[in-house]
C-alpha cells in the first residue's frame, strides 16, 4: 500500500448519533517475523471522540470473521484478542454496546450503546470481503491468529 492510499474500512458499528469503526492504514509492519498492517479504532460520538492504534494480521481478519459468527448468533465477542493491542469488546444486546479498550497502554475504555440499522452485520461482512481483496494483493499468506474472543 502507498501513502495516497485512503484507509480502508474494515469495520464499522454506527447509528445516526455514534460510531465506532477499524479503518486499515496505508502502512505495512513486519512484528516479530510476520506481516501486520497499521490501523485505527474511530470513536464518533458527541461526548467523546478520540482513536487508538493497533496492528491487524490477515489472521486477525480470520478472527473478526468469527466474530460476526459469534455476533450473528448473539454472542458476545472481542476482537482483536491476545491482550497485544486495543480491543473491542461487542455486546449483541439492544442497543448493541461497544466498548473501546486501550488496556495495553493507557487503560482507558469507552462504552457506547449503538443502536444498529438492519443489515449491519451484513455490511460488516463486506467491508472484511473487500479489506481481505485489498490486503492479499499486498502481502503474502499469513498463519491464523488464535481467534475471536467469545463469551457464552
Amino acid at each position: 500500500m502507498t501513502d495516497d492510499v485512503r484507509p480502508l474500512p474494515l469495520l464499522r458499528i454506527a447509528d445516526r448519533w455514534q460510531s465506532v469503526s477499524v479503518r486499515v492504514l496505508g502502512t505495512p509492519v513486519t512484528p516479530s517475523g510476520g506481516r501486520h498492517h497499521e490501523a485505527e479504532i474511530v470513536v464518533e460520538s458527541d461526548f467523546v471522540s478520540g482513536r487508538v492504534g493497533l496492528v491487524v494480521s490477515p489472521g486477525d481478519l480470520d478472527a473478526w470473521e468469527r466474530c460476526l459468527n459469534a455476533l450473528a448468533a448473539e454472542e458476545r465477542a472481542e476482537w482483536p484478542s491476545g491482550g497485544r493491542t486495543a480491543w473491542l469488546d461487542i455486546v449483541p444486546d439492544d442497543p448493541v454496546e461497544v466498548t473501546v479498550r486501550d488496556s495495553p497502554s493507557t487503560q482507558v475504555s469507552v462504552r457506547l450503546p449503538i443502536d444498529v440499522p438492519e443489515g449491519w452485520l451484513e455490511e460488516n461482512r463486506a467491508l472484511l470481503a473487500h479489506v481481505r481483496r485489498f490486503l492479499d494483493q499486498a502481502s503474502p499468506s499469513q498463519p491464523p491468529s488464535t481467534g475471536c474472543g467469545q463469551f457464552r
